[in-house]
Parts: structure tokens; C-alpha cells; sequence
């Protein structure tokens, strides 16, 4: 074994290769726009776009900045008025975010999930060749939290119409909801407080285990909001059936900490209401100071006795000499029995409900309170974050399609880049002898005649570079 007796820095070479690399892939994104350009051009409406002037911009991209020329028209619009338009930007996408490639606004959004919008720009800018402010960072989320705000609105309003475009198949349908309180900042927080509540719903139909003890939920959807009840409930309902089949829906399980705005969406018989087992749990713990009395309350409940449990509650009540524990018993009495028809658990209610999917199992419903926290507390809750209605509403999108595995497929769909028909049909090219390169089977491989680009001297350095050994 031979060990070089100079040290070579890797990092340095690492940094270098990288550079060239992202260098090389800028010229062929500036190219291929500018190619693009010159076929809206050729194809335009030559009637309605008059061909002006080239003007220079920017694209922020993975591998840096990549700066283009694009074609400026002047056109009449409906009104009459002269206006004047990209034909390229328009084709990019919309306006907030056509200064930053698709991939790049991917990367922003899935980081900012994680992060705060200040730690997401410095890590965007450390993995890539684009540097990137908070704000930056902010506007692409922004942006397409808006859109996808806009399409939620759209499948809700096809769900009305029973036109949902999930595809989905599932008998049985497990939905979980509940709230989470945040803080608000700037004018929202004047105008409702310091805090206020966003509503999160969860829906999957069945679990699949993934180790001994382990399951996860299988084909779940989620939406958050801060939105009122009715708008919420409607926005749910949108969010569902785009992805599931609702005709196929012969059942739903409602698990929900018996909150108005949960109640909601007890529609008809084939809908079952079960409360939460935790809120319910908990509210005995809290309410019940005495253990002894505990223990008959819960004994009572998992025996299905709900008549003499709630008979249990009220004896109890009357005969405490304490005033405030009174009250809170009868706190108790009064959730216990708004709630009445939850109070026992799906599963052992006796329902004819259809065999579970395959590979698929029904298990206790409770996952919600899991799901909050990893949907939205962990992100939104922590280093006391303070939130507008808006910026929180735009940030809980992104989160439930990251959550449920759906974003990388939204952005895709929320920022789409149409290209013109050339560039959309496959190029099958075949040499003729006399065009094939001399070279071609003669033991070269191609790179030993390749000319290095003028605007590339850096690729010497590279090239020259001489192996360890």
C-alpha cells in the first residue's frame, strides 16, 4: 500500500467540484428557459402579442442564481388598456413564486416545516448554491400556502356537488378531531386575543403494523384551520373526498372531545360518535378528587352501566361537604352527559361494521392527541411562536400534506411549469454512418477531445487535479 506523502484537502476539492457542477447546470437551465422563450414566441398569437423587447431576470434554482432573457409583448386586454406580459412567467407559475424554481420552493417548504423561517434559509442556503433570506423563505410559503388554500376550497365545493375526485376505496371511515390553541400576533391578536383555537381533523381507514406493538395509520388525510365551525367542517369534508371515494363510505367512526364544532359532522345513523378516550379519561381524573369514586366511575363506564354511573356521579355530588368539588362534579355529570351517546367505545358497541382492508386492522380510535402535536404542536406550538391568522392558516397546509406524505405530489401541482409541445415529445435521433463520430468505437471516450468553455476556466483547476497515488 502506498501512502501519499502530500496531504490534499478534500474539502477544497469537494467545494471546487461543486461550484463547476452547479456552474455547468445554471448555463444549461439559462439555455433551456431561453429555448423555451423562443417557442412561445414562434407559437404565439401573433395577432394579440406584439413582440417588443428581450428583457434580463433571475431564477433562484438549487445550483444558485440563474439569469435569463425572456421576451416582452404588449397586448390589448378585455377592457381595452394596453398591458404587458412574460409569456414565460406566465408559463412558470404564478407571480409569488416565479422567481424561484419548483425544486428549490420544495425544498423551503419541506424545511420550513421543521424550522422557523430563519433556520430554513440558513440551511436551504448551506445545501444549496442559493443564498436565501427569512423573508424569501416566508413568500414561498405564503405563496403556496395561498394555493393550496385554493384548491381545498375547490374540492370542498365538489364535494358538495358529490363530484369529489378521490378514488380511494374504504367501507369504514375513521375521523379524529380536535384543537389546538396558539398564540396570535400583530392585528389578529388585537382583535382575538393573545390566543385562539385551530381546528384539526384527521381521517384514514384503518392502521397497518409496522413493528410488534407498532401501527400506522394508513391512507390518512388531514386539514387544519383557524376557520369558523360551518367553513371548517365544509373544508374537511373537501379534503376527504379528495382522496377517498365517498360513495364507497358506508360508515364513519367520529372520534372527538365532544366539542360543538366536532359534533358537526354527526350527519345520520351511519355516522358514530366516540368520545375521545383521553378527554374522557381525563375529565375524571380531574374532576374526582376522591380514588375510591374514581374507580366505580370508570368500572361503571367499561361495564357499559351508563344509567347507574351517571346516578353514581350525581349521589357523589349531593353527598361532598366541598363546595368546589361539587362543581366540578357536576361539570362532569353535565360532559357526561352531553356526550352521552360517545361514552362507550366503537368496538364494543355490538355495530355490524365490514371487515377491515387487507393488511389492515380497526383498533381503538385515540391517535388524535399523537397527531396534533406531530401535525401541528411540534412545529407551530414551540419556541412560544406567535402567528397571524393568515401566515398560521398558509403554515398548517403545508404541514397536513407533508404529514400525510402528499406534499413533494401538491407542490408539484400547486406550482406547475407547463412546457411548450416541442419539448413534451420525445427525441428519438439516429446517426447515419457518415454523421457518426469518428471516434465512436475506436477506444476513446469523448472527454479526451473535449474542448473546456471559455466562461469555465475553473474546469482546468479541476481536470489537473492529480490522484493520491
Amino acid at each position: 500500500m502506498i501512502i501519499p506523502q502530500a496531504t490534499v484537502d478534500l474539502t477544497q476539492i469537494e467545494q471546487k467540484i461543486y461550484s463547476v457542477a452547479c456552474e455547468i447546470g445554471r448555463q444549461m437551465f439559462r439555455e433551456y428557459l431561453e429555448r423555451c422563450d423562443d417557442e412561445l414566441m414562434l407559437n404565439r398569437d401573433r395577432q394579440k402579442y406584439r413582440h417588443k423587447d428581450k428583457r434580463q431576470t433571475s431564477l433562484k434554482t438549487l445550483m444558485g442564481e440563474v439569469e435569463y432573457k425572456r421576451a416582452l409583448y404588449r397586448y390589448t386586454d378585455e377592457n381595452g388598456d394596453t398591458a404587458w406580459v412574460y409569456l414565460l412567467d406566465e408559463m412558470i407559475g404564478p407571480p409569488a413564486v416565479r422567481q424561484i424554481s419548483p425544486l428549490l420552493s420544495e425544498k423551503i417548504a419541506e424545511t420550513s416545516c421543521e424550522m422557523s423561517y430563519r433556520k430554513t434559509a440558513e440551511a436551504v442556503s448551506a445545501m444549496t448554491g442559493q443564498t436565501i433570506s427569512h423573508g424569501g423563505a416566508w413568500n414561498v410559503v405564503q405563496a403556496l400556502g395561498e394555493q393550496a388554500n385554493r384548491q381545498e376550497k375547490e374540492d370542498a365545493r365538489l364535494a358538495k356537488l358529490n363530484q369529489g375526485r378521490g378514488q380511494h376505496e374504504a367501507k369504514l371511515l375513521f375521523e379524529e378531531q380536535d384543537g389546538i390553541w396558539l398564540n396570535l400576533q400583530g392585528k389578529d391578536r388585537e382583535k382575538l386575543g393573545s390566543s385562539t383555537e385551530m381546528k384539526v381533523a384527521i381521517a384514514y381507514d384503518g392502521a397497518k403494523q409496522t413493528g410488534k406493538d407498532r401501527f400506522r395509520l394508513a391512507h390518512k388525510v388531514a386539514c387544519a384551520n383557524f376557520e369558523g365551525i360551518d367553513s371548517f367542517v365544509v373544508r374537511k369534508e373537501g379534503v376527504i373526498a379528495s382522496y377517498y371515494n365517498i360513495d364507497e363510505i358506508g360508515q364513519r367512526v367520529v372520534n372527538g372531545d365532544g366539542a360543538n364544532w366536532i359534533r358537526r359532522s354527526l350527519t345520520d345513523e351511519t355516522v358514530y360518535f366516540q368520545l375521545d378516550p383521553y378527554h374522557r379519561n381525563k375529565a375524571i381524573i380531574g374532576h374526582v378528587s376522591d380514588l375510591d369514586v374514581r374507580k366505580i366511575i370508570t368500572d361503571l363506564l367499561y361495564s357499559k352501566q351508563i344509567d347507574r354511573m351517571l346516578d353514581v356521579i350525581d349521589a357523589y355530588a349531593n353527598s361532598t361537604g366541598d363546595e368546589k368539588e361539587e362543581k366540578r362534579v357536576r361539570e362532569l355529570e353535565t360532559y357526561f352527559r352531553n356526550n352521552r351517546d360517545g361514552l362507550i367505545s366503537y368496538k364494543r358497541r355490538g355495530l355490524d361494521l365490514p371487515e377491515p382492508p387487507d393488511g389492515l386492522v380497526y383498533r381503538n380510535c385515540g391517535a388524535m392527541e399523537s397527531n396534533i402535536f406531530s401535525l401541528i404542536g411540534r412545529r407551530m406550538k414551540r419556541r412560544r411562536a406567535n402567528w397571524s391568522i393568515n401566515g398560521g392558516n398558509n403554515m398548517a397546509r403545508l404541514l397536513t400534506l407533508k404529514s400525510t406524505g402528499r406534499l413533494s405530489r401538491a407542490m408539484s401541482a400547486l406550482a406547475p411549469m407547463c412546457l411548450p409541445e416541442q419539448y413534451n415529445q420525445p427525441v428519438e435521433t439516429i446517426l447515419s454512418a457518415a454523421k457518426s463520430p469518428q471516434r465512436v468505437g475506436k477506444g476513446y471516450n469523448g472527454f479526451h477531445h473535449a474542448s473546456i468553455p471559455a466562461s469555465l476556466p475553473f474546469l482546468k483547476d479541476i481536470f489537473s487535479l492529480k490522484p493520491l497515488i
